[in-house]
């Protein structure tokens, strides 16, 4: 029965010494992700040293993709990303990233994205995004967005409201730019951001969902079908004027405070990080994450976007299962201290009595001849 329970104790403390081995990666993860979940670089940076731990190859594979993709900027922001964690790149690599990055800051390349970006609205990179910033400076961009909806809107056709409202807050943006010398230029392109990534379909659905809802108030409706009846880009001062009138400030709060954080990435990030905030993003808390982690990481934080897509900027993992993980450790590792406690108890005890037994036997062995002397003696009696 003793020998039983020893080892009932003995494979107890075996049991729960393997499960606190194979809990112990999990479960410092998971409490490593926890108290950072709050810090969006540094929530990254626990999730991009255990992708490294599993595979440290993986930079260098999205930087090929990336080369192969033509985003010369990606594959520079893994290379950063390469430098600051210490993972080891080949000098051809480096080489390819650096002549990938020298044509993209070309001046033929550049001077072709500004004038796209300037003609056509769109942009998804540094020219392009000046262009584009360039128009709506000068008014011809949200003129021309804010003119074209709000025809659609007068004709009762189906109108874009997000980016009417988004044109809309971009004229008084702008001549708030102007009375700042620059002051609001960072809202002014994050405007800019959020309605380019609109009309090329790369504002993620749940974004587009709250800046919708958010915008729909912004203008009135009756003033702005009256602005729009006379309203033309070549009078953009006359077209100006009375789109701002029935533009309604108090209710942009909201979609400008989202613009500045976008203005924010792109400052950080490049034009092409603020993009891909826009797609990941479910609501302004999460570019508003995305802003701090692209203030701490900078040029790479394209690549822990690409990396990790919204998990960079909240838990991917729910808190509970996380917290099951750690849990699941206190357990093993309180299991494993009881089945220490019980089998050294158990060992100290069976030693007792071994040593007790011992004594006994000599003391029996001590008093056997003295015993016999006495019987002999009266036996001789």
């Amino acid at each position: 029965m003793k020998r039983l329970r020893l080892g009932s104790a003995l494979a107890g403390t075996a049991v729960c010494a393997v499960a606190c081995i194979l809990l112990w990666p999990h479960a410092r993860q998971a409490a490593a992700i926890l108290a950072a979940q709050d810090d969006p670089a540094e929530l990254a940076d626990v999730q991009i040293n255990s992708a490294l731990r599993n595979n440290d190859s993986v930079i260098s594979d999205n930087i090929e993709a990336a080369l192969a993709a033509n985003d010369a900027d990606l594959a520079s922001s893994f290379a950063d990303l390469a430098k600051e964690k210490n993972v080891p790149l080949n000098d051809e690599l480096l080489r390819r990233v650096s002549d990938a990055m020298a044509e993209q800051n070309s001046t033929s390349h550049f001077a072709k994205g500004f004038a796209g970006g300037l003609l056509t609205g769109n942009a998804d990179d540094v020219a392009s995004m000046s262009g584009t910033v360039a128009g709506d400076l000068f008014v011809f961009g949200d003129v021309r967005d804010a003119v074209r909806e709000g025809k659609h809107l007068a004709m009762g056709e189906e109108t874009d409201r997000l980016v009417l409202g988004l044109a809309a807050a971009g004229l008084v943006v702008t001549a708030a730019t102007y009375v700042s010398v620059g002051g609001a230029a960072p809202v002014r392109a994050g405007l800019t951001l959020v309605k380019d990534a609109r009309k090329v379909g790369r504002l993620g659905e749940g974004l587009t969902l709250w800046a919708g809802r958010s915008a729909r108030d912004i203008v009135d409706t009756p003033m702005l079908e009256n602005a729009v009846e006379s309203a033309s880009v070549m009078r953009p001062g006359q077209t100006v004027t009375a789109i701002k009138a029935a533009f309604r400030p108090e209710q942009a709060g909201a979609l400008v405070r989202l613009a500045k954080d976008v203005g924010r990435v792109g400052e950080k990030a490049g034009t092409r990080g603020a993009l891909d905030t826009l797609r990941i993003a479910e609501g302004p808390k999460d570019v508003a994450r995305a802003a701090r982690l692209a203030e701490s990481k900078g040029g790479q934080t394209r690549a822990i976007l690409k990396m990790l897509g919204r998990g960079a900027l909240l838990l991917a993992a729910g808190a509970f299962n996380l917290t099951l993980w750690v849990f699941g450790a206190v357990l093993a590792l309180f299991g494993l201290l009881s089945s220490i406690k019980s089998g050294t108890e158990r060992l100290t005890l069976a030693w007792l009595h071994r040593k007790k037994a011992r004594r006994l036997r000599k003391l029996m062995a001590a008093a056997s001849p003295s015993n016999m002397s006495m019987a002999s003696a009266v036996a001789q009696g």
